[in-house]
């Protein structure tokens, strides 16, 4: 929730500069006059006069900034880097959706919604450039009509579409219904960029005599994460300032990563050891401490293994699918992982899946009363032995376990099975992000199938050992391919993936950072440049190789003694100056690479 703040108009307040790229704050909209000016266009100018001034005071500035930035930690909630959404992206797809929610829901609470006859939609860079190919105009037809990444049915999606097109009107949160031309109500703006980061959109809400009602801009910044600008309705009020209940305060100050007082913080690899040393914990173990701020230990279990189990159907769903179905889009891709699988299981069973009637290796782990007898018998016993920190309780440290290598290809195919159905719109897991939705849950599963002997503790620490990795990653870089290519997608969930196997395998803190390490600085450089803006080549393949490198990674660590030369905080800054170098035709624009040089007749 936001208060209502004065704005500032003087010029040392616009022309602060802006925070790196984990901690966008959208400017508001200025009334003035009656007249709607975004303070971005101030900004614009006062960047110009500030170029014309010494290069001292410009320096200042900045050091301020970054002086302000290493005061704020890395801990945000686990739920909120891994979510239930939609494909096939997070930032593409998950964010506006959530964007366009949001809007309608203030509309809606200061009872402006009935008001509105008509909506306007900008879509700006890489939204607008790419949007089409990864879904971004549906998801914000929906989010419009009150619908939710983790709870809209994907299979009704494209007949409701088609439904707004053809009928051209829209229901505003399913209830109000108003004209909407999708042609030349939703716009996109290719050649203009917002300058608070590149995956930016509008909307503008009027009334019947076409008077601005209210409008704000919104910056999907990677992961299915959200910043946006207070709401600005005529004359100036902000649609945020209302009162909030205790409950509403929680979840608001969760979502301020920058003011979240937590139990262990940590801003950097760094201080994570230090603090895992220090307090002789796994890295899993502190998140899990962190977590217990926002939720007991029985809800972090349980929202743990729903995520996992989200991530098990996907697998389910993208195997299972009939091997003659093509993906959507114009590239015409034909499904891979039915046709894995199925030779896979026949190499094992000796005929193919339909004729063992063996079927899916289903991984999913029962939750709440519907948990097995042993797993009911095993809580028993952790509360009659509670120990305090409780994530010693919960998260008990692992032996040292031998590794082996039984069946790599099922990493290839559990991955390519989940990106799969991210293409088709499924449900996925954001793992950081949607377009790396493959990496995280193939090496799990991996784990879970050929390695694992207690499959709830190890579903927990490795997705708390990932988080803590991805978290990193969100502070001091970027987890979104429109600012760093996809080294911020695929290239980070390699990495939280190596970190998230070293945990489960037993080794130490020293070690899963070493493996993240690794994981990441052999994806730095690595472009998005999506065929036709689609998620679907190369993304599908890279995850599959991610996977099977994130395996490579962590036996590089394991194998070692935790003492290596590149720390992870120094590849995750090398990944930040990386991304900020690259090209914006390699940032999600499918502008150049692959996308220009691979014809799509």
């Amino acid at each position: 929730m936001f208060s209502l703040k004065r704005i500032a108009t003087s010029t040392k307040a616009i022309a602060e500069p802006m925070l790196r790229c984990h901690r966008y704050y959208p400017r508001r909209a200025v009334v003035l006059q009656s007249r709607t000016v975004p303070q971005s266009q101030l900004l614009l100018h006062s960047k110009r006069f500030i170029s014309t001034t010494s290069s001292t005071v410009e320096e200042e500035e900045n050091n301020v900034a970054a002086e302000n930035t290493n005061d704020h930690h890395a801990v945000v909630s686990t739920f909120d880097l891994f979510s239930i959404g939609v494909g096939p992206s997070s930032s593409h797809t998950v964010g506006p959706m959530r964007a366009a929610k949001i809007f309608i829901t203030d509309l809606r609470e200061h009872k402006v919604l009935d008001k509105v006859a008509s909506l306007r939609v900008d879509l700006f860079g890489s939204l607008a450039l790419t949007g089409v190919g990864h879904g971004t105009p549906e998801a914000i037809l929906m989010g419009i009509e009150g619908e939710s990444p983790d709870k809209v049915e994907t299979s009704t999606i494209r007949s409701r579409v088609a439904d707004i097109k053809s009928n051209k009107s829209i229901r505003l949160d399913g209830t109000h219904r108003i004209s909407f031309d999708y042609d030349k109500n939703m716009l996109f703006n290719y050649f203009k960029t917002l300058p608070q980061h590149p995956n930016g959109l509008r909307f503008c809400a009027y009334d019947n005599n076409a008077n601005m009602i209210a409008t704000n801009e919104y910056f999907s910044i990677g992961g299915g994460f959200v910043v946006n600008a207070e709401t600005q309705l005529d004359h100036g009020e902000n649609v945020y300032y209302k009162q909030i209940n205790e409950k509403d305060a929680v979840v608001a100050e969760r979502r301020e990563q920058d003011v979240a007082v937590v139990s262990l913080p940590f801003r950097n690899s760094e201080e994570l050891l230090a603090v895992c040393k220090r307090e002789n914990m796994t890295i899993a173990q502190v998140v899990f401490e962190n977590e217990l701020k926002w939720s007991t230990p029985e809800e972090i279990k349980e929202k743990l293994l729903r995520i996992w189990n989200t991530m098990d159907d996907s697998i389910r769903n993208g195997v299972m699918a009939s091997p003659d179905d093509y993906l959507p889009g114009s590239l015409r891709v034909k499904r891979r992982a039915p046709r894995l699988y199925n030779k896979l299981l026949k190499g094992l069973y000796g005929a193919p899946l339909s004729q063992t009637g063996v079927g899916y290796s289903h991984s999913r782990i029962p939750l709440g009363d519907n948990a097995a007898d042993d797993a009911s018998v095993a809580s028993t016993d952790v509360s009659n032995n509670t120990q305090y920190p409780l994530a010693l309780t919960f998260l008990p440290k692992k032996p040292r376990k031998k590794f082996v290598l039984p069946a790599l290809d099922y990493l290839s195919v559990y991955a390519i099975a989940v990106n799969e159905e991210n293409a088709c719109g499924g449900r996925v897991v954001t793992a950081p992000t949607n377009g790396a939705s493959g990496t995280i849950p193939a090496v799990l599963k991996y784990y879970l199938e050929f390695i694992s002997e207690n499959p709830e503790k190890d579903v927990m620490e490795f997705l708390l050992t990932t988080a803590a990795i991805g978290m990193l990653f969100k502070r001091g870089a970027s987890i979104s391919a429109a600012e760093v290519g996809c080294q911020g997608e695929v290239g980070v969930a390699c990495s939280m993936a190596a970190a998230g196997f070293t945990a489960v395998m037993g080794g130490t803190v020293d070690q899963v950072e070493n493996a993240a390490e690794i994981g990441m600085e052999h994806n730095l450089g690595l472009t998005c440049d999506p065929i036709a803006g689609l998620v679907q080549v190369p993304c599908i393949e890279r995850n599959a190789l991610a996977a099977v490198k994130a395996i490579a990674a962590a036996q590089l660590a394991l194998n070692g003694e935790g003492d290596h030369r590149v720390t992870l905080d120094q590849v995750i800054e090398t990944m930040r100056q990386t991304g900020a170098d690259m090209m914006s035709k390699y940032k999600e624009t499918s502008q150049g690479g692959l996308a220009v040089n691979v014809p799509l007749c």
